[in-house]
């Protein structure tokens, strides 16, 4: 009995949140996108450089024999 009333209730929330449109600051938007055009310097040392060992390991280990190792 109750859920045609509990249907109808989420039929209408999830009309109002595909209908909704709320008020955008274009300008806002704009001064938050030319902050973030030019990266600051240090972005580059988040991550560490790793390209020493990039293939120091690649040739003890073949890719053939991960095939070997599956079960099914």
């Amino acid at each position: 009995m109750g859920r045609g009333r509990q249907k109808a209730k989420a039929t209408k929330q999830a009309r109002d949140i595909k209908y909704y449109s709320p008020s955008t600051d274009y300008a806002a938007l704009e001064r938050e996108l030319a902050s973030n055009s030019h990266p600051a310097h240090h972005d580059a040392d988040l991550e560490p450089d790793y390209s020493d060992y990039e293939d120091k390991y690649a040739d003890q280990f073949d890719d053939d024999d991960e095939d070997s190792r599956r079960i099914g």
